[in-house]
């Protein structure tokens, strides 16, 4: 019976860590998309059509701004995936901040 106990205790204690890394994950993807979202708006004054994925996004998240709008039309226009956008990336703009 302590047994079953101890196991219940140590599972309510990881579920609260494992819900934080999914909120904080979660939360940096919004993040990533408004970012997106607003630099596209500061390099064209256009806004950024709304049916690139959250995963092309984040990738277009490591383009710099010099290939960013190009990438983008590119994207759209091809229907690249993530991987190929990050093949298509000639010069990398690292994120430190990444979760």
């Amino acid at each position: 019976m302590g047994s079953l106990i101890l196991i219940g205790v140590v599972i309510l204690a990881i579920i609260p860590g494992m819900l934080a890394r999914i909120y904080a994950v979660k939360l940096q993807d919004r993040i990533i998309r408004t970012e997106e979202q607003f630099r596209y708006y500061i390099l064209t004054t256009k806004r950024l059509d709304p049916s690139l994925t959250l995963a092309q996004l984040i990738a277009l998240h490591f383009a710099p701004d010099e290939e960013f709008v190009s990438l983008v039309d590119r994207t759209l226009a091809e229907n690249l995936s993530s991987d190929e956008i990050k093949q298509a990336i000639h010069e990398w703009r690292a994120d430190y901040n990444r979760v």
